[in-house]
């Protein structure tokens, strides 16, 4: 199950979704990503006073599916989770949800982490970042790329 939407959403009131959607799950993984206070390094940091979020209607929720589905074909997994947040966010804000359901956590942890790196990578999201020196679009990062890669090994 996936949503890309503007409102905020409940970590407890999800797990407990996905906890009835899996049955007799042995495991379940949840990660939440944030917007953080301060992005950056040396000279760039900068308090965060929003981040705007954009995305391609139709593309974006294909993507999600895709990689929900890939997930899916890879580790035996009894419910998924994804929900991205897009539209103007603060510091502090919930941005992202991957949740995870198996009959054994090995499987619920890769499973969840390969979800949020493909949601890096791969996921048609863009993002504006507003700090106190100015406003600029942020890139992906070698180590987005680096840890994508690793889930196309042999």
């Amino acid at each position: 199950m996936i949503s890309i939407q503007n409102e905020d959403f409940s970590l407890g009131d999800e797990y407990t979704a996905i906890r009835r959607r899996a049955g007799d799950a042995g495991a379940i993984v949840t990660f939440t990503g944030l917007v953080r206070e301060v992005y950056g390094d040396g000279s760039t940091a900068g308090a965060v006073q929003s981040l705007t979020l954009e995305h391609y209607p139709g593309m974006t929720e294909k993507c999600l599916k895709d990689i929900q589905h890939k997930a899916e074909q890879r580790w035996p997994l009894l419910a998924t989770r994804i929900i991205h947040r897009v539209g103007e966010l603060t510091s502090c804000d919930q941005i992202v949800l991957v949740a995870t359901a198996s009959a054994h956590r090995h499987a619920a942890f890769e499973s969840a982490q390969f979800i949020m790196d493909y949601l890096k990578s791969e996921a048609p999201f863009w993002k504006k970042q507003k700090s106190e020196h100015g406003s600029s679009w942020i890139e992906s990062r070698d180590t987005d790329k680096a840890a994508l890669d690793r889930w196309q090994k042999p």
